[in-house]
């Protein structure tokens, strides 16, 4: 790709929601009916590359495959976005990678459009502040809006476009936490989690989820403050399954589990109550996330690559900030 002030490179990290956000106020603004807290995964990627050229259209690579349709669709449109800001019509060529399994429930969108915000920005010459991006970013997947800023996260619901924004509420170095995330299906889900937003409101418990959210995220913010690990595991996996309730009384109803991501729930309790700090949560998808203390992930990890229906055991510590290429 040319190097030029018309291009840019960016990098960000996926991030594993500790108080999931499932369910929009506004489909298109993608505001949620409820804030959420997540911490960034250091270590996982997405690198997105963005030149402005003389081109009729917009084009759109991943991970050396050309995307079409409803893909492209969604870029173009935080690009019409950046476009209207900079006040310019030039297309673009993006250009997408990532270093994890796309579409499998380990925020990949959240990554692809934080990058794909900063790079896009920065592309265009502008000087977004970090309130800023996180909007941008929220327009293409909401989660990409915590995706932003650094560490542990919280995105605020708001009341519109200028106030749903994300915010670091501590450093990636504030807690040594580690996220084993079990691989038990890798490929691309078949129900995407923007078509799942959709239908959050056709079960009957999403209102009494909504409802909790403020107490649940209370304790949430203040377990990753005080470092309480109890806490937090209490709070995250009751959090993971009222959202994956929701999704089964969906009208159609979601079910992402498969029969490993069952066995994991158990033995992760099971290990929990012989001492060892460990705790679930699962996005939208079958893949589950161990979060434990950073001296623990070896053993963890050792674990759960020995639960039958296990491919694979990504570990990544607490991620920083989206960030440009130097």
């Amino acid at each position: 790709m040319p190097n030029s002030a018309h291009t840019a490179t960016a990098f960000a990290n996926p991030n594993i929601a500790f108080i999931k956000y499932w369910g929009n106020r506004d489909e298109a603004l993608r505001l949620p009916v409820n804030g959420s807290i997540s911490m960034n995964l250091d270590g996982l990627f997405t690198k997105t590359s963005v030149s402005f050229n003389s081109s009729n259209y917009d084009s759109l690579t991943i991970n050396n495959s050309t995307i079409k349709g409803k893909g492209l669709e969604r870029v173009s449109a935080i690009l019409d976005l950046v476009r209207a800001k900079a006040g310019m019509q030039a297309k673009a060529q993006v250009i997408s990678e990532n270093n994890f399994p796309a579409g499998a429930g380990i925020a990949s969108s959240a990554a692809a459009f934080a990058a794909l915000a900063l790079a896009a920005s920065k592309a265009a010459g502008l000087a977004l502040s970090e309130r800023e991006l996180s909007i941008l970013a929220r327009r293409g997947s909401g989660s990409a809006a915590r995706s932003i800023p650094a560490g542990f996260v919280e995105w605020q619901a708001g009341t519109n476009d200028e106030d749903s924004y994300a915010y670091s509420i501590a450093p990636a170095e504030h807690w040594d936490l580690a996220d084993c995330v079990a691989v038990v299906n890798a490929a691309h889900k078949a129900v995407g989690s923007t078509e799942g937003h959709a239908l959050a409101g056709t079960s009957l418990l999403q209102n009494a989820r909504v409802a909790d959210a403020p107490r649940r995220l209370e304790i949430c913010r203040k377990a990753i403050l005080q470092k309480d690990f109890e806490a937090l595991a209490n709070i995250i996996e009751q959090d993971s399954d009222m959202m994956h309730a929701v999704m089964m009384t969906s009208r159609p109803p979601l079910m992402y589990w498969q029969s490993a991501t069952v066995e994991i729930f158990h033995r992760v309790r099971q290990w929990r109550g012989q001492g060892l700090p460990v705790a679930y949560t699962v996005d939208a998808g079958a893949n589950v996330h161990v979060i434990c203390l950073g001296e623990y992930k070896a053993d963890v990890e050792k674990r759960l690559r020995e639960v039958e229906g296990v491919s694979e055991v990504l570990v990544a510590g607490v991620g920083g900030a989206a960030r440009t290429e130097d």
